[in-house]
């Protein structure tokens, strides 16, 4: 067994370093399920060892006098190792548990620090994966392979010891036989490495298709879509199958080799142990404790393609874990942040330049200042860049050069923390989890006594909707809302913000997906929502525009012109002036 564990040695040192810190909280449990596993596969020898006594005394000396208690001493060692066994398994999977949850909780905590661009540039599936799958296959296949590998090595240490005590002759035979079929085992990463990456590709686009068929539903009743469905779906679980063959085109023939060379080392046992015996040199006893050493060492050797497999599944889970773990974070605090704690002189942008993908500016030179207790309107032509312009406020993204700054100092100088407590945002399409109105309304201020929920409920012109409900506020509404129109989830938003009461607001296209109804209600709660407050609005409604305190015209990532609502009119052949000739005039018709 020494080159198999030449072979593993190195993997499995640098795995289980990264995983130290996972086992140590559990190290002693963790620590009696390997320890158990050496006299489980120590205990291998004592039925190969006392077949030599048996054999010499009884089948060939025909005296039943003296041995009479090895039968017994096997069947108890045997009952022993199943014992350990059962032991063995237990703690496994109580350790491995107990890992896959720690491990678990650690890629969660790194999932929900993650910056916008990893979600941008990830689909659910991935995520899924990555963060569930890989933390499940890294502990259970870890734990698992540990105990097959400690059980193994210890196994075929004493089976070895047994068949020097035998025969050093037969024994030479034996481990060189059995070095070469463990051989082809070093060749077991670089066959599979990439099909288990690209298989995972596949499973991860699987796990994407079921996210989007729950999501998109109704979508999928709607324009007919259940045939183009489940033929991209069948197309992936092609992809699925394809790689499974080409898994076992390329090591499905590992187990037959190890069966070929191993039946010729136990050919070969054959042919010299019965010369040995009659040239006298070893007993019956010795050549038949030898083979049924050899045999319980070669039995498990050959089905150790199979387990080399599942061994680098699970090292390379791991690699893709502390991957994960690892993972740099492009939006985090400086050291020595500080804590943004008021807000009295207002947030400028000074040359600031941005761009999702490099050389390719969203954003370009903006410069603009926005005082306390402003209004501040986003407009201009889709994709100009007024989303990403709000994005940077909250530090969603970071900036390529220029500055943001608040009360004259740098946002990226502010911890993450404190920056987006004095931010509240209402996005076009919020965000509610699954649970209660109380508890998605709860998460702007999780300590509002019933006083202010009460008020965020007057605020977003929520109280007449919640009192007609069964059960009122606590009433479930489903996973993402699912159980509320498209004005009632913004009110419950809006709520929301009320609740945490920041100083600064941002409101992103809040009612442009809703009917007129829906849109004049929300509007109401709205205009509660920003009195007092520092508000960046990107809206599309002619009265929110034409209230704020000054517009900004942002095209092709550019400021175009910024001022009041006449001023920008009075522009010849202005921007803003031809938008709102071509997008609010029918507005301005219908409120006249």
């Amino acid at each position: 067994m020494s080159i198999k564990n030449k072979i593993l040695t190195n993997q499995f040192v640098i795995n289980y370093k990264r995983m130290w810190q996972f086992v140590k909280p559990i190290w002693f449990r963790a620590l009696i399920s390997v320890l158990i596993c050496i006299p489980i596969g120590s205990l291998d020898a004592v039925i190969a060892l006392s077949l030599k006594p048996y054999t010499d005394l009884v089948v060939v000396g025909k005296d039943m006098s003296a041995p009479w208690y090895i039968p017994l001493l096997i069947v108890a060692f045997t009952s022993i190792q199943g014992l350990l066994n059962y032991l063995a398994n237990y703690l496994n999977v109580w350790v491995g548990g107990k890992m896959t949850i720690a491990l678990k909780d650690k890629l969660y905590q790194k999932l929900v620090l993650l910056d916008a661009n990893f979600f941008d540039k990830s689909t659910s599936g991935e995520v899924m994966f990555r963060f569930n799958n890989d933390a499940d296959n890294a502990c259970n296949g870890l734990l698992g392979n540990l105990k097959t590998f400690v059980t193994r090595v210890f196994s075929s240490i004493s089976l070895v010891c047994v068949l020097f005590y035998n025969s050093w002759q037969l024994a030479l035979i034996a481990v060189f036989v059995l070095c070469t079929a463990i051989a082809p085992l070093s060749r077991v990463k670089h066959l599979v490495g990439s099909i288990i990456n690209q298989n995972n590709v596949s499973i991860t686009a699987l796990n994407t298709t079921y996210n989007e068929t729950f999501a998109g539903n109704r979508t999928i009743s709607a324009y007919n879509l259940q045939d183009s469905q489940s033929n991209k779906f069948k197309d992936i679980l092609q992809s699925v199958f394809g790689f499974s063959i080409k898994m076992c085109q390329r090591t499905a023939w590992i187990s037959p080799f190890m069966h070929f060379v191993v039946s010729i080392g136990i050919g070969l046992a054959i042919a010299l142990g019965s010369w040995l015996i009659v040239r006298g040199i070893i007993s019956s006893g010795n050549f038949v404790s030898f083979i049924t050493a050899l045999i319980l060492l070669y039995t498990p050797i050959k089905n150790l393609g199979g387990n080399a497999v599942a061994v680098q599944q699970s090292f390379l889970a791991i690699e893709r874990v502390f991957e994960m773990i690892n993972r740099p974070m492009s939006i985090q605090d400086k050291e020595n942040a500080i804590e943004l704690k008021y807000i009295n002189k207002g947030i400028e942008f000074k040359n600031v330049y941005f761009e999702y993908a490099e050389n390719v500016l969203v954003l370009n030179d903006i410069n603009i200042s926005v005082k306390v207790g402003e209004t501040l309107a986003l407009v201009g032509n889709s994709g100009g860049g007024k989303t990403t312009f709000v994005n940077l406020i909250p530090r969603f993204y970071d900036i390529k050069s220029g500055s943001i700054t608040i009360e004259g100092v740098d946002i990226r100088n502010y911890t993450l923390k404190s920056l987006r407590e004095n931010i509240a945002v209402v996005f076009q399409d919020n965000f509610l989890f699954s649970g209660t109105i109380k508890e998605n309304i709860l998460l702007g201020n999780p300590n509002a006594d019933e006083v202010q929920i009460q008020n965020a409920l007057e605020m977003a012109y929520l109280t007449d909707f919640v009192n007609e409900l069964k059960d009122g506020i606590n009433t479930q509404i489903g996973e993402r809302g699912i159980l509320l129109s498209g004005g009632q989830k913004q009110r419950v938003a809006i709520a929301r913000a009320f609740l945490k009461n920041a100083p600064i607001v941002i409101l992103d296209e809040a009612t442009s997906a809703l009917d007129n109804k829906s849109e004049k209600i929300v509007q109401q709660a709205i205009d509660n929502l920003m009195k007092d407050k520092t508000v960046f609005v990107i809206a599309h409604r002619l009265s929110t525009i034409q209230n704020a305190d000054r517009i900004a015209v942002i095209n092709e990532g550019k400021l175009a012109e910024l001022g009041t609502h006449k001023e920008l009119l009075a522009i010849p052949n202005g921007k803003y002036k031809h938008l709102y000739e071509m997008q609010f005039k029918t507005q301005e018709v219908s409120v006249a």
